[in-house]
């Protein structure tokens, strides 16, 4: 089992048994209204998949949690998207975790598990005009603008605007900070 860790994060693939701790993030109206709300059966069958992914990719979503509580923070990842060939990063916390820096600190290990563990040449990413904090994370993390488009978000059933980013691999190898 990958396991990642920073100074203050385990990052462990998300399995089955995680489901109520699924639940419980998608519930909070403030998380959900950016990733919409699951069902007991929604959850799993989306956590069975991303088991799936993880063995037949070596990646997906991690469970992020404080190293040294062990409590559950929220979830983060790499998606791939084989429509666009392409990795996307991405990161769901618990509104209580918000504002603490383990967005920056998660998603930074992500990266350099995407480049260095993966050998990926190139990451995507996006948020969605209403949740500006996403892309100050993203622009710390030296994300590049790529374009901005209407995406379908489930959770508000209509089309948001979302701001894509990229960071390629020749940007990550100029930013020491992220090694």
């Amino acid at each position: 089992m990958i396991v990642l860790e920073t100074p203050r994060l385990r990052l462990r693939p998300l399995t089955v048994d995680d489901v109520d701790l699924w639940i419980a993030l998608h519930a909070d109206e403030r998380v959900n209204r950016f990733v919409g709300e699951y069902t007991r059966q929604a959850a799993l069958d989306r956590l069975v998949w991303v088991e799936k992914q993880w063995s037949t990719r070596g990646h997906n979503l991690f469970a992020i949690e404080d190293r040294a509580s062990g409590e559950f923070l929220g979830r983060g990842g790499l998606h791939y998207w084989e429509q666009f060939d392409e990795v996307e990063a991405g990161w769901t916390l618990r509104a209580e975790a918000w504002g603490h820096g383990y967005a920056t600190e998660a998603v930074a290990r992500l990266i350099r598990f995407a480049f260095e563990e993966l050998g990926a040449q190139r990451l995507t990413a996006g948020w969605f005009a209403d949740n500006p904090a996403s892309g100050r994370v993203l622009e710390k993390l030296g994300c590049e603008p790529d374009g901005e488009e209407e995406r379908a978000s489930l959770s508000r059933g209509c089309k948001v605007i979302c701001h894509k980013v990229v960071l390629t691999r020749a940007a990550f190898e100029r930013r020491s900070e992220l090694k």
